[in-house]
């Protein structure tokens, strides 16, 4: 409770001195106030529209994510267990990690036009890469030792081994991986919607300065941090925990 208070008052001392900048140094339209934000943000809740994009860029982001964590877990297992595709293949998939996920945005528009489906697939690719490299150092940094004591113990080498004995070491770098890829996926989702149609936090973007209104623009940004501020927490915290607690890593707390 002591440290939710601490943030609640560091926000609001924020606030505060937000708004008295605003009024100080007279911003005009350049930057928006508080009060400003907290219009549109009401507004955009009142009407509708915001949530109409939020759902619109939260579907395109779960599906995108969802498929990002599928391949890149099903490459990382890969090449942790084969080195040869690991020197070839994942060689390729480092020096893909390094290219924006922007820069693919123009093939998509040629393959599949402006829609929904190129946004998700720029979106996959820029949490996939990152997914694949985390869950390799995950499964590779497992210690032989782990490997070799299940086998004795007859787990063998298959389904019965990865499940039991892989996933649960590998937990720390799969969900570091994941919390990656989220915030990787988010920054792709909004360079696509930026120039994709549809309704969506990045076509909102786009609007508020198509029309210099930087409360939405302001509003869009905060909305963002916040949605995943509380997706970490919420989601990505929670599935750690009870991971961790499932198979031992962490004892339950009372």
């Amino acid at each position: 409770m002591i440290t939710i208070f601490k943030k609640a008052g560091f926000l609001i001392l924020l606030i505060l001195i937000w708004e008295a900048a605003y009024r100080i140094f007279g911003w005009g339209w350049r930057f928006p106030s508080a009060l400003q934000t907290f219009h549109t943000f009401y507004d955009g809740l009142v009407n509708g529209q915001l949530l109409e994009a939020v759902y619109s860029s939260l579907r395109r982001i779960i599906i995108a994510f969802a498929l990002s964590c599928v391949i890149g877990v099903s490459l990382g297992v890969l090449f942790a267990r084969n080195r040869f595709v690991d020197e070839t293949f994942g060689f390729l998939v480092v020096a893909l990690q390094t290219v924006p996920s922007i820069a693919w945005l123009p093939f998509a528009i040629i393959w599949f036009g402006l829609n929904d489906f190129s946004v998700v697939f720029i979106t996959t690719i820029g949490a996939t890469w990152t997914m694949a490299i985390s869950s390799r150092s995950g499964f590779r940094n497992i210690p032989s030792l782990y490997l070799k004591a299940a086998e004795m113990f007859g787990t063998g080498r298959g389904v019965k081994l990865f499940f039991q004995i892989m996933v649960p070491a590998a937990v720390p770098h799969l969900i570091t991986g994941m919390r990656m890829a989220w915030a990787f996926a988010w920054r792709a989702l909004v360079s696509g919607e930026l120039i994709a149609r549809g309704v969506g936090l990045g076509q909102m973007l786009e609007e508020g300065r198509n029309i210099g209104d930087t409360s939405i623009m302001l509003c869009v940004v905060l909305l963002i941090a916040v949605i995943g501020t509380v997706s970490d927490h919420l989601v990505f915290k929670r599935i750690e925990d009870r991971i961790m607690v499932r198979y031992g890593l962490h004892s339950a707390k009372s």
